[in-house]
């Protein structure tokens, strides 16, 4: 499985929160509260597009970069700046871990100033010696 990310990083106002909801067109996923994440702790945007290993690949920099690049002066005037933002893959893997990215992708998230962030980790049933 793999898990992608947007992530926005702001201080915390429910009302920001919401607006970036509005400028993207996306609803952001919800959180569950936890010892670490307090309930209505809005201090964190996140949108999330999950692929199954069925799936072909989700071209995530790309649909994240589509989001954010029409909105980047819209999500400025709300005080959120490139640094700001993450695009975040987390990568379950069973017996090899391999990704690519291209030239493209790199220098739009590079142009943009936004971080790209992987995680990557094997399930428990991996047979890897």
């Amino acid at each position: 499985m793999k898990y992608f990310f947007l992530h926005i990083n702001l201080n915390p106002d429910k009302e920001i929160y919401n607006q970036i909801s509005k400028v993207l067109g996306v609803e952001p996923m919800k959180f569950t509260p936890t010892k670490r994440i307090k309930k209505n702790d809005f201090s964190l945007w996140s949108y999330r597009l999950i692929e199954s290993d069925d799936e072909s690949n989700i071209d995530f920099i790309n649909e994240f970069m589509d989001l954010i690049e029409p909105n980047i002066a819209a999500l400025k005037t709300l005080g959120v700046q490139p640094n700001d933002i993450d695009v975040w893959m987390n990568y379950e893997y069973q017996h090899q871990c391999a990704m690519e990215f291209t030239p493209s992708e790199m220098k739009r998230l590079s142009a943009n100033g936004i971080t790209l962030c992987i995680d990557c980790f094997q399930t428990e049933n991996s047979q890897i010696e």
